[in-house]
């Protein structure tokens, strides 16, 4: 006993440590490069800002090894501005480049500008430069864009120690030689650089360059040879692409409000820390505990997996630590159960995670396998909520099944089996909620006709017209940035410049504001404008603020998330969705299981669409990441009353209980489970809702009614259904009439 004491004193002083270490890691990092720091996790744009660029292949027979060295390129390029920047195909002939940046500190419509318009790169000599600048158009490049591997302008001295600047080129091996064959034939002579239709430089050719290197040089400084390598470098790519859309994009949370943010979920953490106290007594201080460990451990990863966080990477570790909680609340309640049955504490916490494994697994794989699936095929905002729903499930079960274990027993073994601080469950009253099945069944029914029904209301309003309220990120539309001649505030913006857009016939209500930082710019986003529309509004803007037309830029944007990308999005929720239907059914050795799992999905998912279209809420990237945090928290309350089923299945013998019966005491018996977990991740949430910013008031909005729909339908929804297939579709099992009261 002794022994059993001293070891579990030394795991309780190593653990100690090792937390220490991790939340020293998180404040300071680890050696020179300060790894997994929390501070220097990397911020996406939606929450730093920066530069995104949409662009559409011109060429229709490109080939995935061309698109595949196009966006390798165009990666290179923007590396330099940021590590965390993003180049990625959209679709199936977009390519997107995100560069996330602190906007105190760089200029976006400076980077923007430097990044350009990647358009065709040509090298000609002076007899087919004749033929291009004619316009006949029957000239052939030397050398083209893919010929060229790399460009970087630099400072070199000359015989005398001046300074010279140059720009460096570095050419494919066949664009080696080709160089070669060039300069070769027209020593003395220029040769023209055209890109994009224009001649950025006509370097005269002093002699024959072989090697598969050149240099520039005659530039006045170094700014100028920098840009020319960038010009070279951007249109040095195998595709040429078409800009459908660029914009600065201002942070939309910005520092204070994303401060805002990280304090509201520390008082949401603190409200669930207190509740699982009060409910779960010592082994609620030590999911305490665990829980605060598993902080420390996804900042630490956030940062040296270098994951960039975004919106949607929120909802991925909100729903994250809503399966952390409950994984907790299910060992604990089958622990009280054990007591509640005689045993001794030790023998319970045993007992209690044994029984609670299977449900903890089988429900945290469901969610990886959704994960998964978003990972491989989704894109952008998609991917960013997938990474940190990964990582967070992987921490979650960690630290329920190792750390929450690894504390319980150490407390045991120093002693600490008094069963009043862990308390007894008593056997709970069993509700018929079989019987209610029908009603809730028609509730739900109506409820998701009324947010069908909206639909169609909707386009009748007119000053709504769409059956759903989509953001410009799905419908398109003109983008207007006006660089004003005094920093305005949103407020400003809304009281002096919404009425110059209603006096040029353009609904102020569908303006999206956007402020760039520390500039006078301003970025309107409405719907398609055409050539009269936007003239108009230039003209009335120029006349009420005294600003000329050069601080004035109209662009009509396609979509951000593309109509593919929509379709990619939502063809991975079904994938997902079928794979989890085939793993449970598998786990379950019973289809119906998946099949009734799934539909609780859906019916979860279309009580949150009901509330998108009864409050007219904003359609956009944000509406993906809920429909996906709902997705995998549904699942995960669906597999709690699964498993209990399953084991009620083999300890409540069907011969002599009804299906019904063994239904209605399994949601019995996780009834307060349910609403223990749900509340912590509602609190949660909520807190965001309360003290977050703007932009996260309807994110927040959504999940809650997630929340609560996924409660109502863990509780009345999924049992029954399960029920009603396993009787009503098999007549020779139809039991459901009790053969004996059971005992409660």
């Amino acid at each position: 006993m002794k022994k059993a004491k001293r070891n579990a004193a030394i795991g309780l002083i190593v653990f100690i440590l090792l937390v220490a270490g991790g939340v020293y890691a998180v404040l300071q990092g680890l050696g020179s490069d300060a790894v997994g720091r929390a501070k220097d996790i990397p911020l996406g744009l939606d929450l730093q800002g920066g530069v995104s660029v949409t662009y559409e292949i011109q060429e229709k027979d490109a080939t995935d090894e061309q698109i595949d060295a196009t966006i390798d390129k165009l990666q290179r390029r923007v590396d330099t501005y940021s590590p965390d920047a993003e180049v990625y195909k959209q679709g199936n002939r977009r390519i997107t480049v995100e560069i996330p940046v602190d906007t105190s500190k760089y200029d976006p419509n400076a980077i923007l500008d430097a990044l350009g318009r990647p358009g065709k790169l040509e090298f000609l000599d002076s007899e087919n430069y004749e033929k291009f600048a004619g316009g006949n158009g029957d000239y052939k490049a030397a050398l083209t864009g893919s010929d060229v591997k790399n460009a970087e302008g630099g400072r070199i001295q000359d015989n005398t120690g001046a300074d010279e600047y140059v720009v460096s080129l570095q050419f494919s091996d066949e664009g080696g030689q080709k160089f070669a064959d060039v300069t070769g034939a027209n020593v003395g002579k220029p040769i023209y650089i055209v890109y994009d239709g224009k001649v950025v430089s006509a370097p005269t050719v002093r002699e024959q360059i072989s090697g598969g290197s050149a240099q520039i040089d005659g530039m006045k400084d170094y700014e100028e040879a920098s840009n020319l390598a960038s010009t070279i470098k951007i249109g040095a790519l195998p595709l040429t692409l078409k800009e459908l859309s660029s914009q600065v994009v201002g942070a939309k949370l910005g520092s204070d409000a994303l401060r805002t943010s990280l304090i509201a979920g520390a008082i949401g953490l603190m409200l669930i820390f207190l509740l699982m106290i009060i409910v779960f007594r010592f082994p609620g201080f030590i999911a305490a505990v665990a829980l605060s460990v598993y902080t420390v451990l996804e900042l630490f990863f956030l940062n040296s997996l270098h994951i960039t966080l975004t919106l949607p990477g929120l909802a991925g570790i909100i729903l994250s630590i809503g399966m952390a909680v409950d994984a907790n609340v299910i060992i604990f309640t089958r622990i009280k159960e054990e007591i509640g049955q005689g045993k001794t504490v030790k023998t319970a916490v045993k007992a209690g995670f044994e029984k609670a494994m299977s449900a903890i697994i089988d429900g945290n794989i469901t969610t990886i396998i959704a994960g998964i699936v978003l990972l491989i095929m989704g894109t952008g905002t998609v991917k960013g909520f997938a990474r940190t729903l990964i990582l967070g499930i992987v921490l979650s079960m960690f630290t329920a099944l190792v750390i929450t274990r690894f504390l319980l027993n150490v407390f045991v073994s120093l002693g600490l089996t008094s069963k009043k601080f862990y308390g007894a469950a008593k056997t709970p009253k069993v509700s018929k909620y079989s019987k209610g099945f029908r009603y809730s069944a028609v509730f739900s029914v109506a409820v998701i006709l009324i947010g069908i029904a909206f639909v169609f209301v909707n386009k009748g309003i007119g000053t709504r017209g769409n059956g759903l309220n989509y953001s410009l990120e799905f419908s398109g539309g003109t983008s207007t940035s006006v660089t004003f001649n005094e920093p305005y505030t949103l407020q400003k913006v809304e009281s002096d410049v919404l009425p110059v857009f209603v006096e040029a016939g353009i609904d102020s209500s569908k303006v999206q504001i956007q402020i760039v930082d520390n500039s006078n710019q301003v970025v309107f986003k409405t719907s398609n404008l055409d050539e009269e529309a936007r003239a108009t509004l230039a003209g009335k803007l120029k006349e009420k603020f005294s600003i000329t037309d050069d601080k004035i830029d109209s662009q009509n944007i396609s979509s951000t998330i593309s109509q593919e990308t929509q379709r990619d999005a939502i063809l991975a929720v079904v994938i997902a969705s079928l794979l989890m239907l085939i793993y449970i059914a598998i786990r379950f050795s019973d289809a119906r299981f998946g099949v009734s799992a799934v539909l609780a999905l859906i019916h979860d998912v279309l009580f949150v669409f009901c509330a998108y279209s009864v409050m007219y809420l904003s359609v956009g990237g944000t509406f993906i990441a809920c429909m996906l945090t709902i997705v995998g928290y549904s699942i995960n309350s669906s597999i709690i009353i699964f498993d209990r089923i399953r084991e009620n299945l083999k300890e409540m013998n069907p011969s002599k209980y009804s299906y019904a019966e063994i239904v209605d005491t399994s949601i019995s018996q996780t009834f307060t489970r349910n609403i223990y977990t749900n509340l912590t991740t509602f609190l949660t949430i909520f807190m965001l809702f309360i003290l977050g910013v703007a932009s996260l008031k309807e994110f927040t909005l959504t999940l809650m009614v997630g929340v609560v729909a996924g409660t109502y339908s863990s509780i009345c929804i999924t049992g029954p259904l399960w029920l009603w297939l396993r009787t009503k579709l098999n007549s020779k099992e139809d039991n459901s009439e009790p053969k004996k009261v059971a005992k409660a």
